[in-house]
């Protein structure tokens, strides 16, 4: 091609729009590509190289197209999924949450006086019943819930942290990094591997708070220990000081009332909001959409004082949560309180026995004619929640070449995300919604036509 023989902007612009997969991309947005594409390729032609506009354009707007949010179908096996957004939702939660975003809500309105209210009086009041604590804060997530308590609790004072607990997690996120940005000063205790109680007492005197960060994304094996909550509470108590604990993943009651039978085992090690308090932690933190199965939040429980400081600390209405965030939050609260607990996806998808799951892929086999086979796998919890635990559960692992599979079944719509075991290609379904196995079966009818 020469350089008289490039397309105008707008006549390559008409063309790409024409092409499978772009039609519904903003005009503005395909012509700026457009002319992008134009403009390296003038300089490719006057380098003395080949090159295609038309393709060169398609390419990087197919590119551009799937990185667009959009749904897809989770048959990783990891339930909380941190790329592929954490807990998902109940249906009356997003739904909720739909409709109070697509017009005006209540979010400070007080509908009984007709005057300014309270922002989330509804859910704090669910969270005070649930876990038996005296007030409640929602922010947008927990790292931000740590962030304020820091702020308006320790600023420009100590916060003793268990050297073991120094965590950092996904995106480079850095306890003492938060800690140093929120004006608390770090006082380190214990080694990374044993703190004992005598190394919070001999700190507590000059300290503002004792703060305990359950190990969401780790865990240490061996020679190790650590202070528990009720020594941790005993400590704080004695020096007048808050004790307060991030337990991150969220779940409410580690007797897990919402399900018929025992607790799972694999939550046995894990801190309930409830139980945390009663222990006598002052304030507690913890996520939405981990194990409380709801949208991302950060959630703050406890006493009524400490709940103040926050609320009135300046910082919180930088991270405070929206309208629509709320009202979601406030139907997944309200399935709790309703004995309906067990009908959020991530509780329905843990509890599936392993019987149901091996018909549900014995059928995806019959109705694809996929080459695969049921073996025995491990769904994991995933999103820094109770690391290491797992929960057996049968897959469906393909016969077939797994890079040409993968390929395929991302560009299904919606996409289908599976994981590699070795050389092959799995699907898990306890983190598919039932719905789905036949937008599934035929994404894997398309694997094995090419296949």
């Amino acid at each position: 091609m020469e350089l008289p023989d490039l397309p105008a902007v707008d006549m390559l612009a008409r063309r790409l729009v024409q092409q499978p997969g772009l039609s519904s991309l903003p005009v503005p947005l395909v012509t700026e590509i457009a002319r992008e594409a134009i403009d390296r390729a003038r300089a490719e032609i006057s380098s003395g190289n080949e090159v295609d506009p038309l393709q060169n354009a398609t390419a990087l707007l197919t590119s551009l197209s799937r990185h667009r949010p959009r749904r897809v179908i989770n048959a990783t096996g990891v339930l909380l999924h941190t790329n592929l957004g954490r807990a998902p939702i109940a249906t009356a939660a997003a739904g909720d949450g739909a409709d109070f975003g697509s017009g005006y809500g209540n979010v400070e309105l007080d509908l009984t006086t007709g005057i300014r209210g309270t922002r989330g009086a509804y859910v704090t009041t669910l969270l005070r019943s649930l876990t038996g604590a005296e007030a409640a804060l929602i922010v947008n997530n927990n790292a931000a819930g740590l962030f304020l308590s820091l702020a308006a609790l320790a600023e420009g004072r100590g916060a003793i942290v268990s050297r073991g607990e120094l965590v950092e997690i996904g995106g480079s996120f850095r306890l003492p990094d938060l800690m140093s940005a929120s004006g608390a000063l770090l006082i380190e205790v214990g080694t990374t591997n044993r703190t004992h109680r005598h190394d919070y007492e001999t700190a507590a005197s000059n300290a503002a708070l004792i703060l305990k960060v359950h190990p969401s994304n780790y865990r240490i094996e061996g020679f190790a220990e650590e202070v528990g909550y009720r020594d941790l509470a005993t400590v704080a108590a004695a020096h007048t000081i808050p004790f307060v604990a991030d337990i991150g993943s969220g779940l409410l009651d580690t007797r897990v009332p919402w399900l018929n039978g025992p607790p799972p085992t694999w939550i046995k090690d894990e801190p309930g909001v409830r139980q945390t308090l009663e222990y006598g932690a002052d304030l507690v933190l913890f996520s939405g959409d981990k194990l409380l199965g709801g949208p991302q939040a950060g959630i703050a429980v406890g006493r009524a004082d400490l709940i103040d400081r926050m609320r009135q600390h300046p910082i919180a209405r930088a991270v405070r949560i929206d309208g629509t965030t709320m009202a979601a939050l406030a139907t997944t609260l309200r399935m709790y309180a309703s004995g309906e607990g067990h009908k959020i996806p991530f509780w329905r998808m843990a509890s599936l026995s392993a019987e149901e799951l091996e018909q549900r892929i014995s059928t995806l086999i019959s109705a694809s004619g996929v080459r695969g086979d049921i073996v025995a796998g491990q769904s994991l919890l995933g999103a820094g929640s109770i690391p290491g635990a797992t929960i057996p559960t049968p897959n469906l692992e393909l016969r077939v070449p797994p890079d040409a599979a993968w390929e395929a079944l991302v560009k299904a719509s919606p996409p289908i995300i599976t994981r590699r075991q070795g050389h092959a290609l799995r699907l898990d379904l306890r983190t598919v919604d039932p719905a789905d196995d036949k937008l599934v079966a035929a994404a894997l009818k398309t694997v094995a036509e090419r296949t």
